[in-house]
């Protein structure tokens, strides 16, 4: 018996100087005497939760029947072309905290941020909610990845202001590893890529700045691993690699990109007071 076929460990990595970059699933990962019930069907485990906090119209979004028929509402429209793929989740609000409880957070965006993913009230004189659901599937997801979790926001914890009735952490993430360990939501691409691609030894902004000089690049310190890997694939990874580096090369170009625009000296403009007047044009 002749065996062409050689296996690539799943979380096989191309490393260079301080940096290691995950490979995504090739061909040639797969075991030799695989079956298609051990190959098909596998993709790599995806799991996210976007949290919007301010509000929806529910009646614009929940289809008004069950089953598969339903109809799809305004907002949900541009999902149509995927409904094979699509379940619609309703019943699942908490509804408003009872009154009686003094120990609940007056704040509606504190009960909201804390409740979205744990399923509990936040309470005021203690720090407590319950393991979020996003950390109880990176357990197991963390088995299979590099890493089990990222915790993503849009908005600086500087900039949200007063706390909301209740303690800092219920409006600074949605996310808790344990029901007392919130984990920080991260703002800034830089520091999110040097997460997924780089190793960096520190988060102080000089080492890291030092760190980006001696290596202006991710991809630039893999490539003699990349030269090497590229010699073990068939042409079909070969290509699936190429597309792979092609974005996350976009990616930090992006970022780069973004950075030296941010210190480009901008105009000074008075921040405006409130939603600007309608202006209401006659015709003449």
């Amino acid at each position: 018996m002749m065996i062409f076929k050689k296996a690539i460990p799943r979380r096989a990595f191309l490393r260079g100087v301080g940096a290691a970059l995950a490979l995504p699933l090739l061909d040639g990962m797969v075991p030799a005497f695989a079956g298609p019930a051990d190959t098909a069907g596998k993709p790599v485990a995806r799991m996210g939760f976007v949290y919007l906090p301010n509000g929806r119209l529910m009646e614009k979004w929940t289809p008004a029947a069950e089953g598969a028929a339903f109809e799809f509402t305004p907002i949900l429209e541009p999902l149509k072309p995927f409904r094979e793929n699509l379940i619609v989740f309703s019943g699942l609000s908490h509804g408003n905290p009872r009154k009686e409880d003094n120990d609940i957070p007056t704040g509606q965006h504190a009960i909201a941020g804390a409740t979205f993913l744990t399923g509990v009230y936040p309470r005021k004189t203690t720090v407590q909610v319950s393991t979020s659901v996003d950390q109880i599937a990176a357990k197991e997801f963390g088995k299979t990845t590099q890493l089990a979790s990222l915790e993503i926001g849009l908005d600086s914890s500087e900039l949200i202001g007063a706390c909301d009735g209740g303690a800092c952490a219920y409006t600074n993430t949605i996310s808790w590893r344990t029901p007392t360990t919130p984990l920080t939501m991260e703002d800034s691409p830089r520091i999110i890529f040097e997460r997924l691609f780089g190793d960096g030894n520190s988060t102080d902004p000089k080492e890291r700045l030092a760190q980006i000089q001696k290596r202006r690049s991710i991809l630039e310190t893999v490539t003699a691993a990349t030269n090497r890997m590229m010699g073990r694939l068939a042409p079909s990874d070969r290509g699936k690699l190429t597309e792979y580096l092609d974005s996350i090369r976009d990616i930090e170009r992006r970022i780069q990109l973004a950075e030296e625009q941010s210190s480009r000296e901008l105009p000074r403009l008075d921040r405006p007071p409130g939603i600007p007047r309608l202006l209401k044009l006659t015709r003449s």
